[in-house]
């Protein structure tokens, strides 16, 4: 497995790495003076589970253009065989798809399938609706398929109702209803995944249902129908 983090946070692997943040291939690029005079190894930590991390970055807030990070990374990652004996790769994508650059992985078509975590809450629906308009825009050219909603409970009212709505308007399914659970910020102060800080607690058997629900729904992905405003 492997996870690119695609956020200019470079937060999408540090739970795995048990650390603050990785380093960044845009960071590591800038010290070393271009992205060519980096190695893979350089870039590329292995956390838990033998899961291979890679964090794209971003400039500094207000200078740059922070999906241009995006792009360098996942060109600097083909050119360096990083794909190569890799079962799964998980591009964590911030969920506003502000500018092509975030958007890479569906324009380009690195990505085959696309799942939007997303709540009850209205600007997360909204948000959710925006991706769907950005992966019909490039589902003809790319291939890139919507996988399916996750909601990841906020405890709004009728939190489960609207997800399986917007499912259904956006012509998907909800994948799966992950609970609210205190578990989760615990294992984050110890810097450690929920499945490796209580592998026992009902969150992970949650999670563990979530990757058999997504594993199980490879080449299902559908074009979706976004809500016009």
């Amino acid at each position: 497995i492997l996870i690119v983090g695609c956020d200019p946070k470079a937060d999408s692997t540090r739970l795995i790495l048990h650390a603050k943040a990785q380093d960044t291939i845009l960071s590591l690029a800038a010290s070393a003076g271009s992205v060519e005079d980096l190695e893979l190894e350089d870039v590329m930590k292995v956390g838990y589970q033998d899961i291979r991390c890679v964090e794209s970055g971003g400039p500094e807030p207000g200078v740059g253009c922070a999906g241009r990070g995006v792009i360098t990374s996942i060109n600097f990652l083909e050119e360096n065989g990083a794909y190569e004996n890799i079962d799964y790769v998980s591009y964590d994508v911030l969920g506003d798809v502000v500018c092509g650059g975030f958007a890479m992985p569906i324009r380009e078509n690195k990505a085959q399938e696309i799942y939007i975590v997303m709540s009850g809450e209205m600007m997360a629906m909204y948000a959710a609706n925006n991706i769907s308009k950005g992966i019909l825009k490039y589902a003809n050219s790319g291939g890139v398929r919507l996988g399916g909603l996750i909601c990841n409970e906020r405890q709004t009212d009728k939190e489960l109702e609207l997800a399986e709505a917007l499912a259904k308007k956006l012509g998907t399914q909800l994948i799966y209803f992950v609970p609210r659970d205190n578990v989760v910020q615990h294992a984050e102060l110890r810097r450690m995944t929920v499945l490796e800080y209580a592998p026992d607690s009902k969150q992970a058997d949650h999670y563990r249902k979530l990757a058999a629900k997504v594993h199980n729904n490879g080449g299902k992905g559908i074009i979706p129908t976004p809500i016009s405003m």
